[in-house]
């Protein structure tokens, strides 16, 4: 008897695939707060560019790309339309004009102030649900894997 046929690969369940998981999780916990972004007028990416520059800026047009998972052409359209609403403030790095620095302006903390309350009772609502204990679990597994992972990435 011989191993499994490589040209006929066995695949795990679809209830079993980590990124149908993962997707899975988020959208269930994205449609907590999407009403609230949506009443705030921002989108998901667009409340994503804020808190980065609202919690480490001024950034690096690249630095905020990466943490907020977002591809480059997709963060220049983002900042433009931030940027138009007077949310954020975009400038040339005058040591190095082919970078873009990104800051908040006093009108995208403001904007952050009006709906961190609604944002944490959401998170308050998720953590009577899910337990806090449980939420701390999940946010050290998660960072555990990303680790595990960029660690042995090319």
């Amino acid at each position: 008897m011989s191993g499994p046929d490589p040209a006929d690969p066995v695949l795990r369940g679809f209830s079993r695939s980590l990124p149908m998981a993962l997707l899975q999780a988020r959208e269930a916990v994205m449609n907590r707060f999407r009403p609230l972004l949506r009443e705030a007028g921002v989108t998901e990416q667009q409340w994503r560019v804020l808190r980065a520059l609202d919690g480490g800026g001024p950034l690096d047009a690249g630095e905020v790309a990466r943490r907020c998972c977002l591809l480059t052409p997709s963060l220049t359209r983002i900042v433009k339309t931030l940027a138009a609403g007077g949310l954020v403030a975009r400038r040339q790095d005058p040591g190095d004009l082919r970078r873009l620095v990104l800051d908040i302006t006093p009108a995208g903390r403001a904007l952050i102030a009006r709906v961190a309350p609604l944002s944490e009772a959401r998170y308050a609502e998720i953590t009577a649900l899910f337990g806090a204990a449980n939420l701390d679990d999940l946010h050290a597994k998660l960072a555990a894997l990303v680790a595990a992972l960029d660690e042995t990435a090319d």
